[in-house]
């Protein structure tokens, strides 16, 4: 009886073991196989899956940049936003001055701005570490071009008037690092013009003889008048004088919005990558482009300006390293050119 009992009391227990889903031993020591997942494990685990592979958010970003080079990288972005072929909405704002793209920026009203370098670092102070850069979109585009031979070296610029636009702005501080280190800061005279398209228009009349423009404002001007020339590289003169590279034009965001939608943000920057690419590589195309959003009066001054307008999109370590180097030199120079203070490690996205 004994016995009896005793079997019966081991088969209970095998029995509420198996019950509570215990997983019995194998007779030689080790764990039986795992049963097969239930129907709810397996869908939370898809659906795991689907949350962590979810689909981009689209954001509608505001850009703001200046014509010419500084915007001629954007043509073919700007081309497919118009078409619908974005999954960010974008609406771009061309404007001909930086002080007119500064006061935005200020206030707060754009997303997205494609500004002169040295500004950017001026905004970051002006506006609290609010607008910071993601990207480089500009190498040097500065040229002298001359109605005449006198020019030939930087030295012949001594005792001449030069007249140049920029004023504030990288252009400016540019020339002044370039005179200076050449001993000329008290040798040249410059005036300064507003707008790149006066003084193209002057430089085309022939009323002024001798002046420092960007392009496609140099070739805009030659093609007007056949008797202006190249006379100086103003990138050649800064690496004589120079360690760091000329960069001139950079990308800020508004740091509030990356903050809300980073892989929106993330987004734009490959679709300005991808742009860039295209016009480098379509120049006849993106020339086109730019006279269609205004980005350039002309496709044939555009066609031909672009082999000429270092267009670049240089993000990550290799900005901040060459971006801070060039704030560097015109830090020394001259303090207010970059609002007074060098930009910390935070002015620089993705680059730490």
């Amino acid at each position: 009886m004994k016995k009896l009992l005793a079997l019966l009391l081991t088969l209970s227990l095998v029995f509420a073991f198996a019950a509570c889903g215990g997983t019995p031993a194998a007779t030689d020591g080790t764990s039986a196989p795992a049963t097969e997942p239930t129907t709810e494990a397996t869908e939370a685990t898809e659906a795991t899956t689907e949350a962590t592979e979810a689909p981009l958010v689209p954001a509608s970003y505001s850009v703001v940049t200046l014509k010419g080079p500084t915007g001629m990288g954007l043509a073919s972005l700007m081309d497919k936003a118009a078409k619908g072929e974005t999954e960010n909405t974008y609406t771009f704002t061309l404007a001909g001055d930086p002080a007119a793209v500064s006061a935005s920026v200020i206030k707060g009203e754009v997303d997205v701005a494609c500004v002169p370098v040295n500004l950017a670092s001026v905004l970051f102070n002006k506006t609290n570490g609010e607008y910071i850069c993601a990207a480089i979109n500009t190498l040097g585009v500065l040229h002298i071009v001359e109605n005449g031979d006198s020019v030939q070296s930087i030295a012949d610029l001594a005792g001449k008037t030069l007249y140049a636009t920029g004023l504030g702005s990288t252009p400016e501080y540019i020339l002044n690092y370039i005179l200076e280190k050449n001993g000329l800061s008290d040798k040249v005279t410059v005036e300064y013009k507003t707008e790149h398209s006066e003084l193209t228009a002057l430089l085309a009349s022939g009323d002024v003889t001798l002046g420092m423009l960007p392009e496609p404002n140099v070739t805009s001007a030659m093609i007007q008048n056949a008797d202006l020339r190249l006379a100086l590289d103003m990138t050649a003169e800064w690496d004589k004088v120079s360690d760091t590279s000329a960069v001139q034009g950079c990308v800020i965001v508004k740091k509030s919005v990356v903050e809300e939608n980073p892989a929106a943000f993330d987004a734009f920057l490959a679709d300005y990558a991808e742009s860039v690419a295209f016009v480098n590589a379509n120049v006849e195309d993106a020339a086109a482009m730019c006279e269609t959003y205004g980005i350039v009066p002309k496709a044939a001054v555009a066609k031909r300006a672009y082999p000429n307008c270092n267009i670049v999109f240089v993000t990550g370590g290799e900005m901040k390293t060459s971006l801070a180097a060039f704030l560097g030199v015109l830090y020394e120079a001259n303090p207010a050119s970059v609002g007074g203070a060098l930009p910390g490690d935070d002015f620089y996205y993705g680059a730490n």
